[in-house]
């Protein structure tokens, strides 16, 4: 997953972008990009690390220009410390494009030959991101028929990109001197959510992966992009929309609601908290039928996700809930760091227990989800270094046992802990005294209830079942095999650690 967001406002928008990319933050952490426009040129800034860390009053000042996008980086294709690959991409033919982009392309190997012998296109890096932005310059340039776009123009584009394009995707782009494009895959795997803004001369437009950012920064939520749908505004900030998919069909990542997006969201009609309360009345349910509720003397949750279905959870068995972990705050999410040694030594810098809470009892811990496993065992581990008597463990999720191919960090199918164990399995490998996981219908039901209009989600990393009909096992193999050469030494560490760029990108369009 990444976090993007696009605008066209009627002032100044490098702080506006900034703000909300910091509240896209939990999305990404690896990179973080800006790109405005003033006029026919583009200005860019974007480095790898915190939002915070890539830009300083110096770059904000190099970001002129009434509309603009962002992205925070969170690496999945592609290599996690390439700083080329850090977004939005840029091109200058047709017309002049940047494009940020969320999601992951599962033909990105196939589409970059085909750039490269029919389109006569050269893609640079590794990413898909950049494979997209091609594949969207070569339908613009096809489309157009000459040196003039229209609305109409630009949306057979978004159609030619559909045909072509398989996986996730959920995008923002920049036509130099045109305005702002924004467009979602036809199974809407991936969220994209428009809002606006009065003002005098009409409203001003803003585009994100999650709503909070539009109820942070003080945007009205219009309504989530649907699957396969272009949405486009002009430099006057006139809006049009079309479907610009054959057959879409609407089945978002139910791993959204399990742990990416922040509870104070709204996705596709949902409330992501309100999602999280029914999957701890459900895993309730679960937990009746596994242990028994009169041998546990408290639920604790491992923060910050699983709050709201540890909370519904304790309610309904009528067992006290106790916060009995103290979060870092200043240590990003452990599951999105690119590297499964980072990933175990922040664990116990990110947590700290609360003893008394511990101390001689019987403790149900509850957690979103079990993904490698790193995480549950050092916790479980530390429940017990406090004092606990006994360690239960309750997932929120199904076990995940099968690979993510749209966009989450969950390729190799030897790193995640389920696949190939039973729930004792698990249990032993991390620790527990007993294990829980709650049932995928009863996840797709907590998240149905809010929304009756979703009949269909992506669930392939708990059943195996890929929405977009083209993984083969074969596929996974070589994405897992790929995998091998993601690592890097310190010393390339220290030295990408203060890469930058900057850019002043002048459009074709001088025209306008």
């Amino acid at each position: 997953m990444c976090g993007i967001l696009g605008v066209v406002a009627t002032t100044p928008v490098n702080q506006l972008l900034y703000d909300g990319l910091m509240v896209l933050q939990h999305r990404g952490q690896d990179a973080a990009g800006i790109a405005t426009a003033e006029g026919n040129t583009f200005h860019m800034h974007k480095g790898p690390g915190l939002v915070r860390d890539v830009f300083r009053t110096r770059n904000m000042r190099a970001l002129p220009g009434n509309w603009g996008i962002g992205h925070c980086r969170y690496p999945t294709a592609g290599s996690a410390w390439n700083f080329a690959e850090a977004q939005p991409f840029y091109v200058n033919s047709p017309f002049g494009l940047t494009l940020a982009h969320n999601g992951n392309l599962t033909n990105a190997e196939v589409l970059k030959e085909e750039m490269f012998v029919q389109d006569l296109r050269h893609v640079n890096t590794n990413s898909d991101s950049e494979v997209l932005l091609n594949v969207l310059a070569h339908e613009l340039q096809a489309a157009a028929k000459g040196a003039r776009l229209d609305p109409d123009i630009i949306f057979r584009a978004v159609a030619g990109v559909h045909r072509r394009v398989r996986g996730a995707y959920a995008v923002v782009a920049m036509i130099a001197g045109y305005g702002l494009l924004a467009f979602r895959d036809p199974f809407g795997i991936r969220p994209l959510v428009m809002g606006r803004n009065p003002v005098e001369e009409g409203y001003e437009y803003l585009i994100s992966s999650e709503s909070v950012t539009l109820d942070t920064l003080g945007f009205e939520v219009m309504r989530d992009i649907a699957p396969g749908e272009a949405v486009f505004i002009d430099l006057q900030r006139n809006l049009s929309s079309r479907q610009c998919a054959d057959k879409p069909v609407y089945a978002p990542c139910i791993f959204e609601y399990v742990y990416l997006a922040r509870p104070d969201s709204l996705m596709d009609g949902v409330s992501v908290y309100e999602t999280r309360l029914r999957m701890g009345e459900f895993l309730a349910e679960k937990v009746k039928q596994v242990l028994n509720p009169a041998d546990i003397d408290v639920v604790i949750p491992i923060p910050d996700s699983s709050r709201p279905s540890a909370m519904q959870l304790a309610q309904a068995l009528n067992i006290p809930y106790r916060e009995g972990f103290v979060k870092n705050r200043y240590i990003g999410r452990t599951f999105i760091m690119p590297g499964q040694s980072t990933r175990k030594k922040s664990v116990r810098q990110k947590l700290n227990t609360v003893s008394h809470e511990f101390k001689g009892k019987r403790v149900l811990l509850v957690d979103d989800s079990i993904v490698r496993g790193t995480t549950s065992r050092e916790i479980v581990e530390m429940a017990r270094a406090a004092g606990a008597l006994k360690v239960y463990f309750a997932s929120a999720a199904p076990p995940v046992r099968f690979p993510n191919v749209y966009g989450i960090d969950m390729p190799t199918r030897g790193e995640l802990i389920a696949t190939g164990r039973t729930d004792d399995e698990i249990a032993k490998e991390i620790g527990a005294d007993a294990l829980v996981y709650q049932e995928l219908d009863a996840l797709k039901a907590a998240v149905r209830a809010l929304n009756p209009e979703l009949t269909c989600f992506d669930t392939s990393c708990f059943d195996g079942t890929y929405v977009t009909g083209d993984i083969t096992p074969a596929y996974l193999d070589k994405v897992e095999n790929g995998r091998g050469g993601k690592g890097k030494s310190s010393n390339e560490d220290d030295s990408n650690a203060t890469q930058q760029l900057d850019l002043n990108l002048m459009g074709n369009n001088a025209e306008h």
